[in-house]
């Protein structure tokens, strides 16, 4: 297996159609998130199928994935990271954890952050420090900021709570959308796990909370109490 013959499975699938389509979701134009992207235009379980095909790749191939202006290839490239690193030893995750926050500036939109922080840096973190995640969270990059928050998904699923809360409250005054949605969404399913830690979180900084953020941490709760804190009468 080569770099070429992945790229040009991936490019196999291109089409047109759906390139157009996506540089609109992915909101690309000047002055947006996603500035810049190109895409070929690949549905995701195309991407999947081809990186599982391909998951025996070297990181000096997939860094040239992540290099590339091509959105579906930087996506491709973070899952192939997640399969080494699930079946990867001590060692070899460690290695793929700094080669993942070595290209943060390659992951770099929502999906490709939402398919890769929590399987890889988030599962290494559940029983080691975690002041990557600090610095993370205060970075100026939308994407690192992201990653730091998705990334205690899986200390969430683990019942680990307490990093969630902490990173939730370094960004309630984060001025971007996509960290609001992030963040409550992390917070949405801490509360699935734990609803009174949640309460407990929205009693206390409810007042400078987004109103995105609340919105998705409150989704789950009952619908009496959702309309409550939606009308500001809770």
């Amino acid at each position: 297996m080569s770099f070429r013959e992945a790229k040009a499975a991936l490019r196999a699938h291109a089409n047109a159609k759906h390139a157009e389509h996506h540089q609109r979701f992915f909101k690309t134009g000047p002055g947006e998130y996603g500035e810049g992207d190109i895409f070929l235009g690949l549905r995701v379980p195309q991407v999947r199928a081809v990186a599982k095909r391909f998951k025996a790749l070297s990181l000096k191939d997939l860094d040239k994935f992540l290099a590339s202006p091509i959105h579906e290839d930087r996506l491709f490239a973070v899952f192939v990271l997640v399969a080494q690193y699930q079946k990867a030893g001590d060692e070899d995750q460690a290695t793929i954890v700094d080669f993942y926050l070595e290209h943060t500036g390659r992951i770099n939109n929502w999906d490709i952050v939402d398919a890769s922080a929590h399987k890889i840096l988030g599962h290494y973190l559940l029983e080691r420090p975690r002041k990557i995640l600090d610095q993370l969270v205060r970075s100026p990059s939308l994407w690192e900021r992201r990653i730091a928050i998705f990334s205690t998904y899986t200390m969430i699923q683990a019942g680990d709570l307490s990093t969630t809360l902490k990173l939730a409250k370094k960004l309630l005054k984060d001025d971007q959308d996509l960290i609001h949605k992030a963040t409550g969404w992390m917070l949405r399913e801490l509360g699935k796990q734990d609803e009174d830690t949640l309460l407990d979180f929205l009693e206390i900084h409810l007042a400078k909370m987004p109103r995105t953020m609340l919105r998705y941490a409150i989704e789950k709760l009952p619908e009496d109490v959702r309309q409550a804190y939606l009308k500001g009468t809770r």
